[in-house]
């Protein structure tokens, strides 16, 4: 497995109900955004020379570009954003996507992830948009990979 998946904790050692469990701690939504945000900066560096037009995501108020490995069958991601908020919202949405096989991807009920998290009543509809578009292109990404 190259280094990058390796060194990506989301999908490996940060999973989904991790997210849930530890958002759950928090009293106020004030302390849940700096969690994300910190999450964010746990994302593997995304190189530079993959900040390309075919990886960008369209429907994002910020710059977010994702790139996708199948290795043994699972999608192995990498992303990276131009805002610290997306950023975590990026390591939310892995913690759910990577390191998992196209058929887990799509089995996966992401609505009901965010709904156990509050996540979308706690956006602004241009973030929550953006991070709509962000999961339709990893599902696409996934239903190519089947």
């Amino acid at each position: 497995m190259p280094e990058s998946a390796v060194s990506n904790p989301f999908g490996h050692s940060i999973t989904s109900d991790d997210i849930v469990d530890t958002l759950s701690f928090f009293d106020d939504w004030e302390d849940r955004y700096k969690y994300i945000i910190d999450l964010g900066r746990e994302l593997p560096a995304m190189p530079a020379a993959l900040h390309t037009e075919e990886r960008k995501v369209r429907g994002c108020q910020s710059q977010v570009w994702i790139d996708t490995r199948l290795e043994d069958g699972r999608l192995q991601l990498a992303v990276d954003s131009d805002a610290f908020i997306v950023k975590g919202l990026l390591g939310v949405v892995l913690a759910a996507y990577n390191n998992k096989t196209p058929a887990e991807v799509l089995a996966f009920d992401i609505d009901a992830y965010f709904e156990r998290l509050d996540l979308l009543n706690h956006l602004s509809p241009t973030r929550g948009n953006g991070l709509r578009a962000m999961v339709a292109r990893i599902r696409e990404i996934a239903a190519a990979a089947r």
